[in-house]
């Protein structure tokens, strides 16, 4: 072939293949393609969040004991006013709510929204999950707009997407991208995750914000970045719009994520195992472990048993596994795919409550009144990796919640004791009269 018959028709591919691509958009007025007419529909859902926060001034932490305060008779820190902004979508505009990002409105004395015709509400805090990164807050207004809810599970890598939020607090700012990666896991970023990557830009500022697909859908809520400076780098994580629709319907009806216990290990299954215990299974979570008396073991679950499916729905690996489980409330039912044997089995798992505690009988902790601490159960995202007890809420306006602590702390030790468990943690302080210096860790975040 001549090359320059060569050179037209590798031409005319290159037309038809930008033509096959543009007939997915909209077309404007001189026939580009353009996002436009969607974002049109898409962008008055989308709102800034502004929140008041009061910070204590000294940031050693010696200032944050409240003994070693008064032992050198130190008076109560001086607390200074911060703002900080960030980005939230309506997703029911009947009753106005709005999705957003724990870490937006942590410690927040006062949230406002800003609509995008500028209008501005103070918001409600209706309730939070840490462990996804999840809040929603309430407006009174009327006439708004909403962002219907996506299929999360439809998308796929290399499908276009959209982020919309309020980046470094210049203005609502529209970025694309692709969809890079799903189910991603073990960042350490939060407790749950299962984060759609993207490649569209994200900053600080954006956090909360909606990443949406070409329909106009809300696929994820904008919640995390990695790169050098803190800035965008190419790599945004959203948590995908099924587990925020899941967790915000349990924050509306009982104002937190009610996780329960199931008492099971999991990892992930290799290549091995599959030809060991399923042949021709690709995807799934093998059991390693089973605790005695536990909802698993009811279930009829044991060990080398394969998980491949919740609720019809596949199951990646053990995270993705865990995160599905996290998210039945307690006292719900659910309906386990499991391979044993390479012979396919339904089982049935009710959730359980956690084995939770605030005081022993006849020990009162009175630090401790409105805090709930459980033991580290299996199953749980920080299993095996820490002893002690995590605190699974805390009541507001209580002594509780004038300690520190705050929800996903581990307690490990209590007055220069270890303590390794819920009762080794309540013992050691009702043995101080309640007087409890507490060592603790929790889960660190790289969010925008």
């Amino acid at each position: 072939m001549r090359p320059r018959s060569t050179f037209c028709l590798l031409a005319l591919m290159l037309l038809l293949a930008v033509r096959a691509s543009a007939a997915a958009l909209p077309l404007d007025v001189r026939g580009s393609p353009t996002l436009a007419p969607m974002l049109a529909q898409v962008t008055p859902a989308v709102v800034n969040i502004s929140v008041l926060t009061r910070a204590p001034m000294e940031d050693n932490p010696l200032f944050q004991d409240p003994l070693f305060r008064r032992f050198f008779n130190i008076p109560d820190r001086p607390a200074r006013e911060e703002q900080s902004t960030g980005s939230g979508v309506i997703v029911d505009r009947a009753r106005g709510y709005v999705v957003t990002n724990n870490h937006v409105i942590d410690n927040a004395q006062q949230i406002v929204v800003t609509l995008k015709d500028r209008r501005t509400f103070k918001a409600q805090l209706i309730g939070t999950d840490p462990g996804t990164d999840v809040a929603v807050l309430k407006i009174d207004a009327h006439e708004l707009a909403e962002l219907k809810f996506g299929d999360s599970d439809s998308m796929n890598v290399g499908d276009f997407v959209v982020a919309i939020g309020n980046p470094f607090g210049i203005g609502q700012t529209v970025t694309s991208g692709i969809v890079s990666a799903l189910g991603r896991t073990g960042l350490g970023i939060e407790g749950y995750e299962d984060f759609i990557q993207t490649d569209a830009s994200i900053n600080p500022g954006n956090s909360g914000g909606a990443l949406v697909n070409l329909a106009g859908q809300l696929i994820g809520i904008n919640t995390a970045i990695i790169g050098p400076s803190g800035s965008s780098a190419g790599i945004g994580f959203a948590v995908p719009s099924n587990m925020v629709r899941t967790v915000m319907e349990q924050i509306i009806r009982f104002g937190e994520v009610r996780r329960g216990r199931v008492g099971v290990v999991t990892q992930d299954l290799t290549h091995e195992q599959a030809q060991a215990l399923a042949p021709g299974s690709v995807n799934g979570a093998v059991v390693v472990k089973v605790e005695p008396g536990s909802p698993a073991e009811k279930a009829g679950l044991k060990p080398r048993d394969i998980v491949t499916g919740v609720n019809g729905k596949p199951v990646r690996g053990s995270a993705d596994l865990r995160n599905r489980m996290g998210l039945v409330p307690v006292g719900e039912e659910v309906g386990l795919q499991v391979q044993r044997g390479g012979r396919p089995l339904a089982l049935r798992l009710r959730i359980a409550e956690l084995y939770t505690a605030t005081a022993i009988p006849g020990e009162a902790v009175p630090q401790l009144a409105g805090v709930r601490v459980s033991d580290i159960e299996p199953g749980m995202p920080l299993y095996g990796m820490v002893e002690g007890a995590i605190v699974t809420r805390i009541e507001p306006n209580t002594p509780g919640a004038k300690t520190g602590l705050r929800p996903g702390d581990v307690l490990y030790g209590v007055n220069r004791k270890r303590a390794r468990s819920v009762r080794n943690c309540l013992r050691c302080c009702a043995r101080q009269n309640g007087r409890c210096a507490f060592s603790c860790c929790a889960a660190t975040s790289a969010s925008p």
